[in-house]
């Protein structure tokens, strides 16, 4: 369920030249979680954005956002750090 499975995904970060991806979605324990493990193993710097994640079962997806804490696969950050961020680099452009 691998966002990089069976797609250009992997080729297009790279020939942008990106180390990391920002990931959202709907179901952490089902496409987010495989694309976050999937895309460490590649070398890429998932950010998972927890509160633009949704879950299609909370157990699960709780379960899931234990192990990119503990195995440190992601960076979990929220909404608005990401909007900041974004923000404070358009002013700066």
């Amino acid at each position: 369920m691998s966002a990089f499975e069976g797609t250009w995904l992997d080729f297009a970060l790279r020939d942008c030249g990106n180390n990391a991806f920002i990931i959202v979605g709907v179901a952490t324990e089902i496409g987010i979680d495989p694309t976050i493990r999937h895309g460490a193993d590649l070398g890429y710097i998932p950010v998972f954005v927890s509160d633009a994640c949704g879950a299609g079962n909370e157990e699960a997806a709780k379960r899931s956002i234990e192990n990119f804490k503990f195995i440190g696969d992601a960076i979990i950050t929220d909404a608005e750090t990401i909007c900041a961020i974004f923000r404070r680099a358009s002013k700066e452009s």
